[in-house]
């Protein structure tokens, strides 16, 4: 596969920290609105620019764009960024909890996103493309970097090893305790080697940003329609991207919470759940899956620890996934979540927020119940605790040309926007 050195847009070193932000969609609205609070100069200003107008507004309304481009625009001018001089590679590392993770930022090909080199194991929605492809419009800019995996290739291994020894540009701990650190690449003989060592990786895929790439991929395609005379040498060619190998990475589970039993009564539904699970276990305490084929359930202020039955697993890449035999055989026909995608009595919890915010939810959605007079007619909240997705099976997925179901993976730590700006 192809990546390309390019002349980043980068906060100056002294603010970096203060620049670097959490990706876009991690939050929700009020979330985002809080979290800019007296921080100025968080990427998080531009990159969620509604939190800049009134709670109600259109977030999507073209002036709040407009105003992503205001600010974006003043960082420059007040010297918080800074244009990189020639092309670059970029070392990024993020160290959680002892475990580190070391990638390389560049741009890559949107051609070989088309042609499959790139590959993605998620569908993404248009109105969430639409979204970011404004905000790409509006920058003339990637700000936040795609997350792709490779299989680990030694000679591109010791090539970050080399550039590790050298001092970094930036290295400092956010406040949520994730260390990051970046080194510059820009000798032009390690800039031809590392480039030359990624032409022997046969293929990338996409971990998280599925639709900040495909964003991405069609605002390339269409400023292509636009410039007819193109030569495939402009930037909007490629995609901001951060490549780790695969060995380096390690997926967090995506847990499911669903506001009612679909007019079942507990009962009724502990019945049907052990049409395809065995209940193994019966708990007050939060009860975490240890292995593959088992989910933690809860519901009804009491914990289950649920074993697949034999019968459900699965060689395929897809349809052995713990996630896609918990939508097929409870989610579905049972809760009615035909499309998890868009059906509104289904949500997702990221991993990192552990089990006691799946309790939480639980809580909320049957105190609303309660309030609304639907908890007898449509039974309480139940929450699903899966056991994460391997990196080997994503890829087992990626290159088969299969789909995961979505929300089956959760990659920690985060990659922050705003230190690697992409202008095409």
């Amino acid at each position: 596969m192809i990546i390309r050195p390019f002349a980043a847009i980068r906060p100056r070193e002294d603010v970096a920290a203060q620049v670097a932000a959490l990706p876009y969609d991690v939050y929700d609205r009020a979330e985002a609105r809080h979290a800019v609070e007296g921080k100025p100069l968080s990427f998080l200003n531009i990159d969620r620019p509604e939190t800049q107008f009134a709670p109600d507004a259109d977030m999507y309304a073209p002036e709040v764009y407009a105003k992503a481009r205001e600010l974006f625009d003043a960082r420059l001018a007040d010297g918080t960024f800074v244009r990189e001089e020639s092309p670059c590679f970029y070392l990024y590392e993020l160290e959680m909890d002892g475990r580190v993770q070391t990638g390389i930022v560049a741009c890559c090909l949107i051609d070989d996103y088309l042609n499959g080199t790139i590959k993605k194991h998620e569908n993404t929605l248009e109105a969430k493309e639409r979204d970011r492809i404004n905000h790409i419009d509006a920058l003339d800019a990637q700000t936040g970097p795609i997350f792709l995996a490779y299989r680990d290739n030694d000679q591109v291994t010791e090539l970050v090893a080399q550039a590790r020894t050298r001092e970094p540009l930036y290295d400092f701990v956010a406040d949520d305790g994730v260390a990051h650190r970046v080194w510059r690449i820009d000798a032009r003989a390690d800039v031809e080697a590392l480039a030359q060592a990624f032409a022997q990786v046969p293929a990338a895929y996409v971990a998280d940003g599925h639709h900040r790439t495909a964003s991405a991929v069609k605002v390339g395609l269409a400023r292509r329609a636009a410039n007819p005379d193109f030569d495939g040498s402009e930037q909007f060619n490629g995609f901001l991207s951060v490549l780790f190998p695969a060995s380096d990475l390690a997926i967090l589970p995506y847990n499911r919470v669903v506001h009612d039993l679909n007019g079942l009564t507990v009962d009724e539904f502990l019945a049907r759940i052990q049409e395809a699970f065995e209940v193994l276990h019966k708990q007050s305490q939060p009860l975490e899956p240890v292995d593959k084929g088992a989910v933690g359930m809860c519901l009804n202020g009491e914990w289950y620890g649920l074993g697949v039955l034999p019968e459900f697993e699965s060689g395929d890449p897809v349809a052995g996934l713990d996630v896609s035999i918990l939508q097929e055989r409870v989610l579905g026909p049972v809760l009615g979540i035909d499309d998890p995608r868009t059906n509104p009595r289904i949500e997702f919890v990221g991993g990192i927020r552990g089990l006691h915010a799946l309790e939480h939810r639980v809580m909320l959605a049957d105190e609303a119940a309660r309030e609304a007079g639907t908890l007898e007619e449509q039974g309480p909240a139940v929450a699903f605790a899966m056991f994460p997705t391997s990196i080997e099976e994503l890829l087992a997925v990626a290159d088969a040309g299969l789909l995961m179901p979505p929300k089956s993976t959760w990659f920690e730590p985060k990659l922050r926007s705003g230190l690697f700006i992409h202008q095409i």
